[in-house]
């Protein structure tokens, strides 16, 4: 994937941080991100329960440049533990957001910050391979709140790309986690407040 330096998240893209949501102001963000030159569009299911990847589907539907787009899976599950993380659950919110987004596949579908009992859960990420067989993704990703859960994800073969929280103000993943990521061949291509890794055989 060739894709823009700078991408756009859409956890507010339409309204406040999820509430009173508004699909013009969501087009007119998207729409000026992509006349700007940013071809890589970040959602997820519980942006505005939906209402998010419903605006990004729209958009790139209208659109006749390649964007890309990475939603995440696996927040919805209440309460947000373990348990309630199986495959046939994350099959049925993988297949919501093709619906949502009017989408055939999805580019990068990414585990939304799942506990870190999931990591030690080979069956969880075998699905994965299973989507991709099915032409319903095209890569996987992990964005994760721990640095124990990215070093135990990019242990998956399947696991594409790592998006985890770098700042000047969470310096902890340059300690340890950079210097795994890099002799594993993932490449870092996006700083900021998410830092993001992305493997180079894969992605």
């Amino acid at each position: 994937m060739n894709v823009s330096a700078i991408s756009i998240g859409t956890w507010q893209v339409g309204g406040k941080w999820g509430s009173n949501f508004d699909d013009y102001n969501a087009a007119a963000i998207l729409n000026k991100a992509i006349d700007s030159g940013i071809n890589f569009i970040d959602t997820a299911d519980v942006y505005s329960d939906g209402l998010s990847e419903k605006a990004v589907g729209k958009i790139i539907k209208s659109r006749s440049e390649k964007i890309y787009v990475a939603t995440k899976c696996g927040r919805q599950i209440q309460p947000h533990v373990n348990q309630g993380y199986q495959p046939a659950v994350l099959r049925k919110y993988v297949e919501d957001s093709l619906q949502r987004l009017q989408l055939e596949t999805i580019d990068l579908i990414q585990l939304h910050c799942p506990p870190t009992e999931v990591y030690y859960r080979p069956e969880i990420f075998e699905l994965f391979d299973q989507l991709k067989a099915e032409g319903k993704i095209q890569h996987l990703g992990v964005s994760v709140e721990k640095v124990e859960e990215a070093l135990k994800a990019i242990e998956y073969n399947n696991v594409s790309t790592v998006q985890i929280i770098f700042n000047m103000f969470r310096q902890r993943p340059a300690e340890l986690f950079f210097s795994e990521a890099k002799k594993k061949r993932y490449r870092h291509y996006c700083s900021g407040t998410i830092s993001q890794w992305a493997i180079d055989r894969n992605i």
